[in-house]
């Protein structure tokens, strides 16, 4: 019988592409589909334990979390390049998403209904599904996987998890801390390897009974097409191209600051980051130089890590050459680091002069760069932020209480900010969005039990009310 070789893939550093952080070892076709088979038969005892105990674990895996919170922020970030800060912030993010889910092992799963008929009993009840396949992305690799992960398992389904190959030993430690903290063997089961080619495995197998991916929209609508006809249920969170307003009435310090965090954070690899900006013409100078001012203050290698890979930074420099091509005006920015060019860093990038038939006022760049657009009025700020096949998130920022209740009514997104920045969400509030962004139920909160679960009608008859 001849063995078949895994591939060996060798890990480096973005912020230093010379330094080697490890290997990891890639699946085959064959052991992803003998996993598969594996979560199918553990499902079978883990539907049928208690979900307290099965919360209890995720409870002890938040706190493994915390305990491991240096070494894993710190491989986390010579992995795929944020800040070590940031990724201590990911860590204690993903404890928080693992203890709210470790109490939905306590709550009502279903209710008691009344029945027209005297000796009738109606109840529902929430069940798992099976065998869910989890496909992450490498922007958030610890916090993503975990909203998904931790709904999944307390609800009772086991999970089959293919993480990005960019973050494959950040996601072989989050594994491996399952098993600490007491997962039953397959349980949950890590793939590591391309989505071209495990990916596929997952989406096509019969088996699988539900599909939850993050990343790009042309990876979405590849799974729509191959899984959609299977009647799977399908979760899919993709890109953004997030706008904010700025008015007049705004606090302009607080707006400035806020609009360059959400356009710079994590080098502006997040699909809630802050992409185009709309200000209102009185205020329009003003708020440029402070967001100039604000991106200062930004330290590439310090405050700022670098884009995730070789192909995220060419990405992102082609974005921006092509933005100059098409006539926008870059006034801050717009290059490579050149103090750091071991590293893929690139500067902080603002333009204006952008017009919305441009490139940079339609698609996703992935990368800390902002397009500044002025507009006369409100009305045509809610207008151009609208105008876009995207819609995850908005934020305005206003004093005005009557114009920031309006936008939240028309604004063409699943995540409405008032002035703050367009990211950021939490454990217990549902997360996605709508149009290009998003298809199937809300991550998080009390939304994920409408993807992780489905309901059971019960009723039974014969009941017997005795004086």
């Amino acid at each position: 019988m001849v063995m078949s070789v895994r591939e060996i893939r060798v890990q480096f550093n973005p912020a230093n592409t010379s330094e080697c952080i490890g290997k990891i070892e890639l699946h085959t076709i064959s052991e992803t589909e003998a996993k598969i088979n594996e979560s199918e038969e553990a499902f079978q005892k883990w539907s049928r334990m208690s979900s307290v105990a099965r919360g209890e674990i995720l409870q002890a895996m938040a706190n493994l979390l915390m305990e491991h919170m240096e070494p894993l922020a710190g491989l986390a970030s010579k992995e795929m390049g944020k800040t070590v800060p940031e990724m201590i912030g990911e860590v204690k993010r993903g404890a928080s998403i693992l203890r709210y889910f470790s109490q939905e092992g306590m709550r009502a799963t279903g209710e008691v209904l009344p029945s027209a008929s005297d000796d009738k009993m109606i109840f529902t009840k929430r069940v798992p599904l099976g065998v869910v396949a989890v496909i992450t992305p490498w922007n958030f690799p610890i916090a993503i996987p975990l909203w998904k992960i931790a709904p999944a398992l307390v609800y009772g389904n086991t999970v089959v998890w293919k993480p990005s190959i960019e973050v494959a030993l950040t996601s072989q430690y989050i594994a491996d801390l399952f098993v600490k903290a007491g997962l039953p063997d397959h349980v949950l089961n890590i793939v590591q390897g391309r989505g071209s080619k495990l990916g596929k495995v997952l989406i096509e197998s019969p088996k699988v009974k539900a599909i939850s991916f993050t990343g790009s929209n042309a990876v979405g609508q590849q799974i729509l097409d191959v899984a959609g006809p299977t009647k799977k249920k399908i979760q899919l969170e993709l890109g953004g191209k997030n706008a904010a307003i700025i008015l007049a009435d705004a606090d302009l310090d607080l707006a400035a600051a806020k609009t360059i965090e959400g356009a710079m954070k994590q080098t502006g690899q997040r699909c809630t980051a802050t992409s185009r900006v709309y200000i209102e013409a009185p205020v329009y100078d003003a708020v440029v130089e402070k967001l100039i001012e604000n991106a200062k203050q930004i330290k590439a290698g310090v405050t700022m890590g670098p884009l995730a890979s070789k192909q995220q930074f060419e990405n992102v420099l082609e974005h921006i050459e092509r933005a100059k091509g098409q006539g926008a005006k870059c006034i801050f920015g717009g290059k490579p680091v050149a103090e750091l060019s071991e590293g893929y860093f690139v500067e902080p990038t603002l333009f204006t002069n952008v017009t919305h038939d441009m490139d940079l006022a339609k698609e996703e760049v992935f990368g800390p760069v902002l397009a500044i657009f002025k507009v006369a009025d409100y009305e045509e700020a809610v207008r151009l932020a609208n105008e876009s096949d995207f819609g995850l998130s908005a934020s305005i920022y206003t004093t005005n209480i009557q114009k920031a209740f309006d936008f939240i009514d028309r604004s063409e997104v699943g995540l409405v900010q008032i002035n703050d920045e367009t990211g950021g969400a939490e454990p217990q509030a549902p997360f996605g969005g709508i149009k290009n962004s998003g298809t199937g139920a809300r991550e998080q909160g009390q939304a994920a039990k409408e993807f992780f679960t489905t309901l059971k009608t019960i009723t039974i008859n014969g009941i017997q009310y005795k004086e």
